[in-house]
């Protein structure tokens, strides 16, 4: 008689020494064990253990009684052999790792995003909780969910899967990211930021420009140029003449002034303390990234200088000026000289400058993009802080905070 193949399903409240009882009895029938799963949420137990028998024989009879002892929910189900062979062959492809950040109540994004799933034949088969659940006790504070699903199934038109998501995301109002469950995935080791209006709430460019009393005029042209309607090179060089004439000593308070958008700071002490190396690529100012730099602990800082003779900016550019081609030129020769694939990285912008980068990248994020920038990138965070970037990389909150050494304290909830 030929092995039968089985899948024993059980749920119910978890019970100490359940698993190693179902063990012995598989082990005393000759079977062999082919998968499992197992989720435990508030002490309720969800169990799935797929055998290959010889003979059934009392196997389920003794199956049965064990889970009638412990007061469990038990459903023994026999798999043709075609299915299994199905289900072996969908071994061999990534999965889909899909994340959902919900700010607020959760129900309307995961209804949405369960919809949406089925509509597209995929299954959702497991559910991974990143974020810790709210106490009562603050209840007044917004709460967060992340949660990661991992998909399986044929999924025919990633593009049109990826755009029905962007759009119940901008309905609804939630964060969420699409990834293969790759090696790559699971190793990244750059990640690298764009400055202005990414890692800084600022435009540095408009802030100097104000300063020096041509504001209207830098920030027409800025605006012009993160839409994608001029050429950055050309735009730079009309700001930067724009310029002429103003003390470089504005440019250090300017830098001092800065403010990190919310979460760079949590993200960057937390990507350091797990090995990471972190990139400011910048169509910005050299100095402001070193600054950065020295404040945050960034390895390499590229961006663009300008000419200064007598304490006064010339409005000339020193070298070449960094642009969108350029930015992803320097994330490749950075991930060269770290010895790492560009599948291990992370790039993160804002502007259509910032599109080239993010597409080279092996996780391109735009954060709080503009229109052009979210429609194109892969991945998108609208509703979140920066170090919502930890849970696309699959960090819980427990890991964040025994990084951050955060562990029993209150949380900002940056996230």
């Amino acid at each position: 008689m030929a092995d039968e193949i089985i899948l024993i399903s059980i749920s119910g409240r978890d019970k100490p020494g359940l698993m190693a009882a179902l063990m012995e009895l598989i082990v005393d029938a000759g079977a062999n064990v082919l998968d499992m799963g197992q989720a435990v949420i508030h002490d309720e137990l969800a169990l799935g253990i797929l055998v290959q028998v010889p003979e059934l024989g009392t196997l389920t009879d003794d199956i049965t009684a064990q889970c009638h002892k412990v007061g469990s929910a038990l459903r023994i189900t026999l798999v043709e052999n075609d299915n299994y062979e199905l289900l072996s062959q969908g071994f061999s492809q990534s999965p889909l790792i899909l994340t959902v950040l919900s700010q607020g109540r959760g129900g309307e994004p995961l209804k949405a995003v369960s919809n949406l799933t089925r509509r597209h034949d995929l299954n959702i088969d497991t559910v991974r909780r990143l974020t810790k659940p709210q106490p009562k006790a603050e209840a007044e504070i917004t709460p967060r969910l992340c949660l990661e699903m991992r998909l399986s199934g044929n999924l025919q038109n990633s593009e049109a899967f990826q755009a029905d998501l962007l759009r119940i995301a901008d309905d609804i109002g939630f964060d969420f990211s699409v990834q293969r469950d790759t090696v790559f995935r699971r190793n990244r080791r750059l990640v690298a930021f764009d400055m202005d209006s990414t890692l800084i709430t600022e435009e540095v460019m408009d802030e100097l420009a104000k300063r020096h009393g041509v504001g209207d005029q830098v920030i027409a042209i800025t605006e012009d140029a993160m839409a994608g309607r001029i050429d950055f090179k050309e735009s730079f060089r009309r700001r930067a003449m724009l310029l002429k004439g103003m003390p470089d000593s504005v440019l250090h308070e300017v830098a001092e002034a800065v403010v990190l958008n919310n979460g760079a700071d949590k993200l960057i002490r937390a990507l350091k303390h797990f090995g990471y190396r972190v990139a400011l690529l910048s169509g910005g100012f050299q100095y402001v990234g070193e600054y950065l730099s020295n404040r945050l602990g960034i390895d390499y800082v590229y961006a663009n200088e300008l000419s200064v003779v007598d304490g006064k900016m010339t409005g000339e550019v020193v070298g070449d000026i960094v642009d969108a081609e350029g930015k992803a030129t320097l994330l490749k020769d950075i991930a060269v000289r770290e010895g790492i694939m560009l599948e291990q990285t992370i790039a993160v912008g804002d502007g259509a400058n910032d599109l080239p980068m993010l597409s080279q990248a092996g996780l391109g994020v735009a954060y709080h993009a503009k229109s052009v920038v979210k429609e194109s990138a892969q991945h998108a965070i609208s509703n979140f802080g920066l170090d919502a970037i930890l849970y696309l990389i699959g960090f819980s909150d427990l890991d964040i905070e025994q990084a951050l050494g955060t562990s029993g304290q209150k949380d900002s909830h940056s996230a």
